[in-house]
């Protein structure tokens, strides 16, 4: 169960959330390595029919270091959606630091072959011991 709230964005109709959560289990701090989880919701508001074609990530740590991640789809997908339909699907990202930020854009594509991109909100991947500083 999430306690803490999504981070939200709207753009175009297309409304995503995400949760990042830290994967202790999966993480070894005394080796450099720390493993979030995110989980992501997208809902479309439009009265079209859209798909999602490609992403764009923007990963950034600690000490500022950036990593751009780009491809088609989302965990080999690439969903249509409807008026009120929804897909969610699950990832990680691993870091060299205890803390750090993601975020980026979905490029869909409506019925008649239009592209748009939709913003995916800033979010912040922070160890439970850190969450009282906002990145």
């Amino acid at each position: 169960m999430h306690r803490d709230p999504p981070y939200v964005a709207e753009t175009h109709g297309i409304v995503v959330r995400v949760r990042p959560s830290y994967l202790a289990g999966q993480s070894d701090p005394e080796a450099g390595r720390w493993v979030w989880a995110y989980q992501v919701e997208i809902e479309s508001r439009r009265p079209d029919v859209v798909q999602l074609m490609a992403r764009r990530w923007t990963i950034t740590d600690a000490l500022g270091r950036v990593q751009e991640v780009r491809g088609p789809g989302v965990v080999g997908e690439q969903p249509v959606l409807g008026p009120g339909d929804r897909h969610a699907y699950a990832s990680g990202c691993p870091l060299g630091t205890s803390s750090g930020m993601m975020s980026g854009a979905y490029y869909f594509a409506d019925g008649a072959g239009r592209t748009f991109e939709v913003e995916i909100p800033a979010f912040s991947l922070d160890t439970p011991q850190a969450r009282a500083r906002p990145n």
